[in-house]
């Protein structure tokens, strides 16, 4: 099963944001995944990564000081989507994606 992980900042206090983007990717790929986990780091840092197997290398698909900020919840839950399920349909965030 897929791994994600989320490293955060732990001076900067983003320990709860962490935890909703958590909380929003296990609520939309729940059993799809097979593990999320939260990193406690320094410096800022704010690092999405998934592993789609065990046999693939860790992709980075956010990064907050490249991106200059966060993203929205939907437009994580795509970029996840696109790379460990294309073929799945996000429901409400395609229907918004489709309206933009």
């Amino acid at each position: 099963y897929p791994h994600v992980s989320i490293e955060f900042c732990t001076a900067c206090k983003w320990n709860l944001r962490a935890a909703w983007y958590a909380q929003e990717l296990l609520s939309t790929f729940s059993t799809e995944l097979g593990e999320v986990s939260m990193i406690p780091g320094s410096g800022g840092t704010f690092i999405v990564r998934l592993t789609p197997n065990a046999d693939a290398d860790e992709i980075v698909i956010w990064n907050r000081k490249d991106k200059k900020g966060f993203p929205d919840s939907k437009d994580l839950k795509r970029l996840a989507r696109d790379i460990l399920f294309p073929t799945r349909d996000l429901g409400h965030v395609d229907l918004h994606a489709k309206e933009e």
